[in-house]
């Protein structure tokens, strides 16, 4: 990755030709075999990070004069702190097991910003490293390549997270692989609010063709040749080009699809037949995975659209239990208004916006003061209510 940045980056090259170690990380640019001096004049080796904002896949730019440091506090050759470093402690989310963030440094250019990467490593070096290469002659310059340790499923870098510095709440997702079982209203806002999710996998499964209703009630625009083919191929040539692993399956889960839930690690359930959703309980039970059921309870009564938005939270622990109290449909509702094509997505994208929300509460990403269970948004009064306990 990195011979492919500095073709396309005369900074980087500059920094490879003097023999800077240069490697990417989680969207940082580093730089290892840094020497410095520890308290007791010790020569020590350690590494800088510094946040890359990339405006392409072949072009980047620095977000700011600042960088992060593997290491202790360096010293000067008289065994006092090296001044000039403003900063302090903080951690940074890396994947290479070597790189362990300690701080960060601050040390603007007089100008106010350095003209690129090469000035902004060169200007760090030299506070950094010059009483460790007056004392034992060493150097940064090691000319090694060092391993790119990207596990991304994204293909193209996911620089948010690395500017908003929340890489080791994403990586808390990295290890799922979730299905969404039914792609709907509901079930297509989740699926494009998860591929962009560092998750591992997402399964997908519906057996329904997309036709006109579909398109105003989906995420993203309509191409005119996606009318009259299946769900499956028009969600797969959509996101096939943003991230790898999104398998999507032109079928229904029932009571025997054990081997299609095979590794899945949680679930989100949005169809709407009470009947079929029984049969999916009843799987997701048995494999204990846990799962987020959503629906919609509307009608018109007033001439206008009321209603609430649900979802629901079943842990393997306590599915059965949740399942009993009939929180969600376990039959088909007779004169359903959302079975009459209403068009409202946004109600869709709200409902799997609360749905994607209780998942990263769950998974440690989101604060969650209230551990609700089950939630519902009434649409009348734009208000949430919730259960715990």
């Amino acid at each position: 990755m990195i011979v492919s940045l500095a073709e396309n980056n005369e900074d980087i090259e500059r920094l490879l030709k003097k023999g800077y170690a240069l490697s990417i990380d989680n969207n940082h640019l580093v730089v290892r075999d840094i020497p410095y001096l520890d308290n007791n004049g010790n020569l020590q080796i350690g590494a800088i990070v510094s946040i890359v904002n990339f405006i392409n896949q072949n072009k980047m730019s620095m977000k700011d004069h600042q960088i992060f440091f593997c290491g202790s506090a360096p010293y000067e050759l008289n065994g006092k702190q090296i001044r000039n470093l403003g900063g302090g402690a903080t951690s940074v989310h890396l994947t290479s097991k070597d790189l362990v963030v300690q701080r960060s440094f601050s040390n603007k250019p007089p100008s106010g910003k350095f003209k690129d990467w090469f000035e902004k490593i060169e200007n760090y070096v030299t506070i950094i490293s010059g009483p460790a290469m007056d004392k034992f002659d060493a150097n940064p310059y090691t000319f090694r390549v060092a391993d790119e340790n990207s596990k991304s499923v994204f293909k193209f870098r996911d620089t948010l997270t690395s500017r908003s510095e929340i890489g080791e709440l994403s990586a808390k997702l990295e290890e799922d692989t979730i299905v969404i079982i039914g792609l709907g209203g509901t079930g297509s806002y989740l699926l494009d609010f998860l591929v962009k999710t560092p998750v591992k996998e997402i399964k997908a499964f519906d057996g329904d063709w997309y036709h006109v209703h579909n398109a105003f009630r989906s995420p993203g625009k309509l191409n005119e040749e996606e009318l009259g083919k299946r769900k499956t191929e028009v969600y797969k040539n959509r996101y096939q080009n943003f991230r790898s692993n999104v398998n999507i399956y032109p079928n229904y889960i029932t009571c025997d699809s054990e081997d299609d839930l095979t590794g899945v690690t949680f679930a989100f359930v949005c169809v709407d037949s009470g009947d079929s959703r029984v049969e999916i309980f009843d799987l997701l039970v048995k494999m204990k995975i846990p799962f987020i059921d959503v629906g919609m309870g509307l009608d018109k009564d007033t001439g206008l659209i009321s209603g609430t938005l649900r979802t629901t939270y079943f842990s393997a622990e306590s599915a059965q239990s949740i399942i009993d109290k009939r929180l969600a449909p376990l039959s088909d509702i007779p004169d359903d208004v959302y079975k009459s094509n209403i068009q409202i997505s946004e109600l869709n994208a709200l409902n799997a916006c609360l749905a994607v929300i209780k998942y990263k509460q769950i998974r440690g990403f989101y604060l969650d003061e209230n551990s609700y269970f089950h939630m519902l948004f009434n649409v009348d009064g734009v208000n949430l209510v919730g259960e715990n306990g």
